[in-house]
């Protein structure tokens, strides 16, 4: 009997595996961080070409083999089209996809890593909250959720308005993540902490930082 596997969940990359194969890394809700094949998917007129791209969210099904994954059937809920085809939107999102690729695991399941990357993504297409201050919620909630985050920094001299935001973001549902805004010098007091937090906890260099940071500075 086949063993098939239904998984929801959102393409993080994918390489390209031998003439016509896309070989793809997708953070799903049932298995945490897994890789799977598509078979013929780089041929335009495949039943899965389009559906393996970075971004794409929705429902895989899988059949699990011995030694690795093989997608079958795909329904994509989600492109994300509103920021791929804009560079700056692309790139703070490549960012999020390639955090959410350090924290996860190979089958560790992390539903609310994986709710606040689509919370986060989404956010990334208002025009009301500027996609610094996405990062910042995004970066920082996600180490709340990886037992990483040290709280408000001791013996520094922050300001009233970035404590409450800092709170705010630690301990809110993340349905209401995204619903405030912050003044210029509250939120680059914000990025300077969140800054320091992610050189102190990310051990290793994030290849989407150098695009991003051109948009920053």
């Amino acid at each position: 009997m086949e063993d098939f596997v239904i998984v929801r969940g959102i393409v993080l990359k994918h390489a390209p595996a031998g003439d016509y194969d896309w070989v793809a890394t997708i953070f799903t809700a049932e298995r945490g961080k897994i890789t799977a094949f598509a078979r013929s998917a780089r041929k335009p007129s495949a039943k899965l070409s389009g559906m393996v791209e970075p971004f794409c969210f929705g429902t895989f099904k899988l059949f699990a083999g011995k030694n690795s994954y093989t997608i079958v059937e795909a329904d994509i809920e989600n492109y994300f089209e509103g920021f791929r085809t804009k560079l700056e939107g692309a790139c703070y999102g490549t960012f999020f996809l390639e955090l959410c690729s350090f924290y996860t695991r190979e089958n560790n399941e992390d539903k609310e890593l994986l709710n606040l990357l689509y919370l986060s993504l989404k956010a990334l297409l208002k025009d009301s909250i500027p996609n610094k201050l996405v990062r910042c919620i995004f970066e920082l909630r996600a180490l709340q959720i990886e037992g990483e985050y040290p709280g408000i920094p001791e013996g520094r001299n922050l300001l009233e308005s970035t404590k409450y935001a800092m709170e705010y973001i630690s301990s809110s549902p993340l349905n209401r993540l995204f619903s405030f805004s912050l003044t210029e010098e509250v939120l680059d007091e914000l990025d300077r902490v969140t800054k320091e937090y992610r050189r102190k906890y990310i051990d290793r260099s994030l290849k989407s930082l150098e695009m991003l940071e051109t948009f920053e500075y």
